[in-house]
């Protein structure tokens, strides 16, 4: 029986799985938009949610606990940071979202992109004139 048994194991031992979640939950929150499979997007959606809501506020208890589970001080500083805090302030939840995609190409697996609900693209430059 499954009682109380959450999450999909990935394929992966136990340690795998936790460093690909901490893996993917770091590029996510340092670049705001990451391409994976879709059931890794699901997974890791469950996973980052509770540091955008810890990151909420901002205290040495919360600090601690997000380097703890993340590993990277980088990462922990941008999460913790006023102009990163105040994008979620007045969401109660839901801060990623889920984009399917193509196929992937060698082996049609499900494709997806998690970003955040804010996320917007960059503009593209225009190429400057050769002279």
């Amino acid at each position: 029986m499954r009682h109380n048994v959450t999450g999909k194991r990935l394929g992966r031992t136990t340690n795998q799985r936790k460093a690909l979640m901490k893996n993917l939950a770091t590029s996510l929150i340092t670049h705001e938009r990451v391409e994976t499979t879709l059931v890794k997007a699901k997974e890791l959606r469950q996973f980052v949610e509770p540091f955008i809501t810890l990151g909420r506020n901002d205290t040495v208890a919360n600090r601690r606990l997000a380097m703890a589970r993340l590993g990277s001080k980088s990462t922990v500083t941008k999460l913790f940071d006023a102009t990163f805090r105040a994008r979620f302030d007045g969401r109660p939840g839901g801060y990623t979202r889920i984009l399917k995609t193509d196929h992937r190409l060698g082996d049609a697996a499900d494709m997806a992109i998690i970003e955040f609900v804010d996320y917007v693209l960059p503009e593209p430059k225009e190429a400057e004139p050769a002279e």
